[in-house]
């Protein structure tokens, strides 16, 4: 199914919530598709992002409290300092996806956001500066329509390889621009649609 779905509530969904997972339909809700403007938080959803390459996004939903615990709550300035005992200690974590590239990517990408911080205009500005502040708001109707990357992930995640951070391929980037509300692509018949697109306005 690649259309929009009624679920028992009579709202119309994009088809990826499955119903009987209120976890799932609480993040397309709640969080997916809307614009996110803070550091931390941007940071916390590309390196999640970044574990779920070749897993399914709801089971990353569902370790992400253990990883918020596991991450120091994903402030980059602790995990900059991470060592390879904690590296090793993360490795024995059953509540996180352990794998070693991820987790010392993660931590290298810490460190690249943190000279962002330091050197630039924040990592927020980095990343919204490719879309002039503004989020793009897409009218598809089906799911087959939805790209995997476009011109623009890819130029984003061109620049953040660049800068040292890694797992930030284009599919993830725009799967992560999607998440954070920097592309809308709730389907045009989703109750969510409009009110993403309501936000859709330049920061201020």
């Amino acid at each position: 199914m690649s259309r929009a779905i009624k679920h028992a509530d009579g709202l119309l969904r994009c088809p990826w919530p499955k119903e009987e997972i209120p976890l799932y339909v609480a993040y397309h809700d709640t969080e997916w598709g809307v614009p996110e403007y803070d550091d931390r938080a941007l940071y916390e959803k590309l390196m999640l992002d970044g574990f779920q390459a070749g897993l399914s996004w709801i089971t990353i939903l569902r370790k992400r409290d253990n990883f918020r615990k596991a991450f120091d709550n994903f402030e980059p300035e602790k995990i900059a300092r991470y060592t390879p005992k904690k590296v090793a200690a993360l490795m024995q974590d059953a509540g996180i996806v352990r794998n070693r590239s991820k987790i010392e990517g993660a931590i290298l990408s810490a460190r690249s956001w943190l000279e962002i911080q330091d050197k630039g205009d924040g990592f927020s500005n980095l990343l919204w500066g490719h879309l002039d502040g503004r989020p793009k708001v897409n009218m598809f109707k089906t799911t087959k329509s939805v790209p995997p990357e476009t011109p623009l992930s890819k130029a984003m995640s061109k620049d953040l390889a660049a800068r040292g951070f890694k797992f930030v391929g284009p599919t993830i980037v725009y799967a992560f621009m999607q998440a954070v509300g920097m592309v809308n692509d709730h389907l045009v018949t989703c109750h969510c649609h409009a009110k993403c697109a309501a936000l859709a306005k330049r920061k201020l």
